[in-house]
């Protein structure tokens, strides 16, 4: 479908939304005469010092191609032949990766059911009475969303506890960071925050979904995975030729808080979205809205009758649930729209 020719502004996805402005111009100005390829850039070099600033000082940025190549190089790091990866039931290695973990990476995922896509130190925990037990897929590492897939958030006590449990155990904590901005805005903290402050060893940066085109980035804040991630990048496919397109665009958004412009805008049209349709009729929030994303029940003939104008996902089709996202570029007219369209469509 073509979404200009068809619909007004998309609530489906914030990998929708265009590329920002300022991202568009860093890969303008990145196309100016010939560079070297790999990685052996300028740009990918203020990447890297970037990151630093944002992270810490011992923090080794690479950038890479999309977020499921992010997660599976991420977690290469920390896997063994006979690893298992413990990780939400919601989490979108589980779900939305085609099962690249098993295919690719040769590991069990260990699933565990959860309240609001978050995981609890008791879940960690509940999975290591394995350990020693050569029949069974030995824990190698906790990967935890964040954003979650249902659009909630960890605090970073929460992620400390997490990462003191995981550590404990001989094991370490991989974030899926591919709405990262988009949390640390709603916990008002900056992203090292986050991160290298509470015990986080490897993580994915998103960029594609806050405005940028198509980058990503894994970050290894413990320094004994590092030396291993130029071989299991480029054996993942992920290594790209002209990495200075990718690493302008991550540059852009570490550039004077343009990150946290962009994730906080999001975030605030989700609120306002939210807002709108407290007081409807059959129409309730199925969980907190602590980023970008809003999941509503809705009766199904409300959500035909809005699906055949707006472009949005089911996440729960039987249980009547579904899922709009807000972009950088969602403006309130948008939101105020979207919400004039739910009303009228509820409230006949």
């Amino acid at each position: 479908m073509l979404i200009d020719s068809m619909y007004p502004k998309s609530f489906a996805s914030d990998n929708h939304a265009g590329v920002h402005p300022a991202v568009l111009d860093a890969i303008a100005a990145a196309n100016r005469g010939d560079a070297p390829a790999y990685g052996d850039d300028r740009w990918t070099a203020v990447f890297e010092d970037k990151i630093k600033e944002a992270f810490g000082p011992g923090a080794e940025g690479f950038a890479v191609l999309n977020g499921a190549g992010a997660n599976m190089v991420g977690l290469s790091l920390t896997l063994g032949r006979y690893s298992s990866i413990l990780c939400a039931d919601s989490a979108h290695i589980a779900t939305h990766e085609t099962g690249a973990a098993e295919r690719l990476l040769g590991v069990k995922l260990v699933t565990i059911p959860t309240e609001h896509g978050k995981l609890r130190p008791d879940d960690i925990k509940s999975q290591l009475d394995v350990i020693g037990n050569p029949h069974i897929p030995q824990p190698s590492v906790v990967s935890i969303s964040q954003v979650t897939e249902l659009g909630t958030c960890y605090s970073p006590d929460e992620i400390a506890t997490l990462a003191e449990t995981a550590h404990e155990a001989g094991l370490r904590l991989h974030v899926d960071g591919a709405r990262l901005a988009n949390a640390a805005a709603y916990l008002d903290c900056d992203l090292k925050s986050i991160t290298a402050d509470v015990g986080v060893d490897v993580f994915s940066f998103g960029a594609t979904k806050n405005g940028a085109l198509a980058a990503e980035a894994v970050v290894v804040l413990d320094s004994s995975l590092a030396p291993g991630i130029p071989y299991l990048r480029r054996q993942s496919l992920q290594l790209a030729s002209k990495m200075r397109f990718i690493s302008a665009q991550l540059s852009a958004l570490l550039t004077d808080g343009l990150w946290r412009e962009n994730a906080s805008h999001a975030n605030k049209m989700a609120a306002r979205l939210a807002d709108g349709i407290a007081d409807l009729p059959g129409v309730s929030l199925t969980y907190p809205v602590q980023s970008n994303a809003v999941f509503a029940t809705l009766p199904p003939a409300l959500a035909e009758s809005l699906r055949g104008r707006y472009l949005f996902h089911y996440w729960d089709e039987p249980a009547g649930i579904v899922r709009w996202m807000t972009a950088f570029d969602t403006t309130p007219e948008h939101v105020d729209d979207f919400l004039s369209d739910i009303r009228k469509a509820a409230l006949t």
